[in-house]
Parts: structure tokens; C-alpha cells; sequence
């Protein structure tokens, strides 16, 4: 598909509908994450979904407020479905292909920024167990899908 800006992700699964916004790198050179727990945001800084490529969502799994975007995140199942409208209008389909946690000193960068021959979706949430002594979750899950149908 031709290139078109993400401006929402659904995940009937997990009740999840949400409109996405733009997220860069930190000046570390980590992905940004969104300022609150809605909505979720696209790294544009990569394929826009639909595109040739791994197309990148992230979203908080909670926040001070309570549940965040992704908060079911971890409980998708592989064949599940993931839409992205875009501001051209088509919505393409996805279907989960993989669920993967891992800890955060461990992420498989390669596998979720990496060239791929296809039109592929990666989810990222916070995952594990909330490690006080530095107010972080200790590993990230990851959901991997691919294009199943163009919008």
C-alpha cells in the first residue's frame, strides 16, 4: 500500500479503538511514548502501516489514572485481528501472527524495527512485574502481525 498516516487502531479482542498519535525518538535514541494512557501513537519514523515494512504502535498498559490503551495488550491471541484506519481513508487488516514478552534489557529490537518483505504491525506495551526501585515495568510485550487485507 501506499503511504498514508495512521490516525486510529482497533483491536475488537481487547476492546481496544483508539486514535493514534505521533510519536519520534527520544533524544537517547528510544522510541517516545505517549504523554498519558490514551491514546496510542505511531512511530513515524518507520513504514506507515500498510506500507512495505514493520509499522510500529505503542501504548501505555496503565497509567496514574488507571488502565492504559494497551492495558489488555498481552491477552491477544495469534489470528486475532488489528485495523488501522488511516487519513486516506482505507483501513487496512492485520492479523497477530505472534506474543512475545520480553525483559527490557532484552528487547528484540532487530526483530521489531528490522527489514522485513512484507507489510507487517508491531504492538508495544510495558509488560512484567512494576520494579518500585525505578518506577518501570521490567519487560515490554510485543505483538507481531502481518497485512492479511489492504483498506
Amino acid at each position: 500500500m501506499a503511504a498514508s498516516v495512521p490516525v486510529r487502531v482497533e483491536i475488537p479482542a481487547i476492546g481496544v479503538d483508539s486514535e493514534l498519535m505521533r510519536l519520534g525518538l527520544q533524544d537517547d535514541g528510544t522510541l517516545e511514548v505517549p504523554p498519558a494512557g490514551f491514546p496510542a501513537g505511531w512511530y513515524d519514523g518507520g513504514p506507515t502501516p500498510g506500507e512495505l515494512g514493520p509499522a510500529v504502535i505503542a501504548g501505555h498498559v496503565d497509567w496514574t489514572t488507571g488502565p492504559g490503551v494497551f492495558f489488555d495488550l498481552a491477552q491477544v491471541a495469534v489470528g486475532d485481528e488489528i485495523r488501522v484506519g488511516r487519513a486516506d481513508g482505507t483501513v487496512p487488516v492485520f492479523a497477530v501472527t505472534a506474543v512475545e514478552e520480553h525483559a527490557k534489557d532484552e528487547f528484540p529490537t532487530a526483530a521489531v524495527y528490522g527489514d522485513i518483505d512484507h507489510a507487517g504491525l508491531r504492538l508495544i506495551t510495558c509488560g512484567g512485574d512494576w520494579d518500585r526501585s525505578v518506577s518501570h515495568y521490567t519487560a515490554n510485550v510485543v505483538v507481531f502481525a502481518e497485512l492479511v487485507r489492504p483498506g
